[in-house]
């Protein structure tokens, strides 16, 4: 008895050392993975100058999700701090000396925000440029120009703690940085209408892919903390978040308040401070579009 107890030791032991020393060489590629460059064409674009576009490039900011990593003053804030290894903190992007952006050309705001590439070549890891990726030229060029204008504000620089076990997955493959999921070949959205149409709604809910997948089914999200619930599946059919909102204005209501119809609250996870901001048309265009998708279980990203 004590010899099996002593092999079945001996092999527990090695099983730990085997997982530590993975550890260490997943840490060790995840951290070059990290390094590597990406290699991108950015096709330029004309910043606009006036007064409604730059009004239109700060819509986009306030409602697409931006302000819940810099904040509504772009001075950059905490998106995790754990206390358990992983923090990740989102730099200042205000135009002020020393920020990070404070050198950005025109081109290296579309290389970050289309293709998830940093100036210097190596991807913007945490950033989530695959919900950027498919702006039109017109609203890229809106955002660019706002972010340009935006007062200084005091912050710091990003903070990019990852612990061990994210950094072997992204080594693997299984959680990914944005400049891997974007198709860089696609030429931009091409424009249509803003209106309460599904096909607008195709245009905004792009905004969502980074937590809900490209499919929007939701499910887990990769490399987030063990904590975070899965991100719902917005599809169609029973059983899905969309079950809960049978009309454009239960959902709209759930969007500015943060609570499903039952007064049940939704997970803080959602960018309610951005959601909040979105104006009546496209959030009966993205109503409408999530109406028109294929049911799909969920997960299925």
């Amino acid at each position: 008895m004590n010899k099996w107890v002593k092999r079945g030791g001996l092999a527990v032991l090695g099983l730990v050392a085997l997982g530590a020393s993975t550890l260490v060489v997943g840490t060790q590629l995840g951290q070059r993975k990290m390094n590597r460059i990406v290699s991108v064409d950015v096709a330029p674009i004309t910043l606009p100058t006036d007064a409604a576009s730059v009004e239109r490039g700060r819509y986009l900011y306030m409602s697409r999700g931006c302000t819940e990593c810099h904040g509504v003053d772009g001075a950059g804030r905490d998106v995790v701090n754990d206390g358990k290894g992983m923090h990740v903190h989102a730099p200042n992007i205000t135009p002020g000396p020393g920020t990070v952006v404070a050198k950005y050309s025109v081109t290296d705001w579309v290389r970050t925000l289309r293709h998830g590439v940093k100036p210097d070549g190596r991807p913007a890891i945490v950033m989530p440029s695959e919900d950027y990726a498919r702006l039109t030229d017109a609203d890229l060029g809106a955002m660019v120009a706002y972010l340009r204008q935006m007062p200084p504000a005091p912050g710091t620089g990003a903070v990019l703690e990852l612990p061990p076990l994210v950094k072997t997955l992204y080594a693997a493959g299984v959680v990914h940085d944005a400049a891997e999921v974007i198709d860089h070949r696609l030429p931009p959205s091409t424009p249509v209408p803003e209106a309460a149409t599904p096909e607008h709604g195709a245009y905004v809910i792009n905004s969502c892919i980074g937590c809900h997948g490209a499919r929007l089914s939701g499910g887990r999200i990769p490399g987030a903390p063990p904590e975070w619930p899965a991100a719902a599946n917005l599809t169609p059919g029973e059983g899905t978040a969309m079950h809960h909102y049978p009309t454009a204005e239960a959902f709209a209501a759930m969007l500015k308040t943060g609570k499903r119809p039952d007064g049940t609250e939704v997970s803080k996870v959602m960018p309610f401070l951005a959601l909040k901001e979105m104006n009546d048309t496209d959030v009966q265009a993205m109503y409408l579009h999530l109406k028109t998708l294929p049911p799909l279980a969920a997960g299925n990203r």
